[in-house]
């Protein structure tokens, strides 16, 4: 049996959980609506303030679907509860971040600043001139937003410079040594 499948996805109050045909699941909270069309083979039910996901067979794709489904309504409950939020630091002489309204501008070392929209239902914020916080309720979006941010100049090994996640330790290396 799948262990993250089984367990429970408790609903906490100002939560509210609806499931319509096609298995699409649709997560009210206070923070916002979130809606996703889960694989029609799983079963999803509420019972009381929790919702269970059970799987038809022991078919291999099953079992990988049933952890799946469930971590997927999972993260929606956590994100119109809490929400969610990926921490960058950009390293390096010169480079900056800015906001400007919805736009995102990056001085990165490039003969041109980099300007980024911000997407539907994601918000930037900067603290400081060098770390950004990308913040929303769907788990997706923020960490897909995130990693193009950190793609825009990605951390190199010799300096540090770049964009890097806060938790994200960089491989140092040493550079070249001249000759004797």
């Amino acid at each position: 049996m799948s262990r993250i499948g089984r367990m429970p996805i408790a609903i906490p109050a100002g939560v509210t959980v609806e499931i319509a045909e096609n298995n699409k699941v649709t997560v009210k909270g206070p923070k916002g609506t979130l809606e996703r069309v889960l694989p029609s083979e799983m079963e999803i039910k509420m019972e009381g303030s929790e919702v269970l996901v059970a799987r038809p067979n022991d078919l291999k794709k099953m079992k990988s679907l049933h952890g799946l489904t469930r971590t997927l309504i999972h993260n929606m409950v956590v994100g119109v509860t809490e929400g969610y939020q990926k921490k960058l630091e950009v390293n390096g002489v010169g480079y900056r971040a800015a906001k400007s309204g919805k736009k995102l501008t990056l001085s990165l070392g490039y003969s041109h600043p980099v300007e980024m929209e911000d997407p539907e239902g994601i918000e930037t914020v900067v603290e400081g001139q060098n770390v950004i916080i990308v913040k929303g309720i769907d788990k997706e979006k923020v960490g897909q937003f995130a990693a193009e941010i950190r793609d825009k100049r990605r951390p190199e090994p010799y300096k540090g410079k770049g964009i890097k996640y806060a938790d994200e330790t960089i491989r140092r290396k040493v550079g070249k040594t001249g000759k004797k």
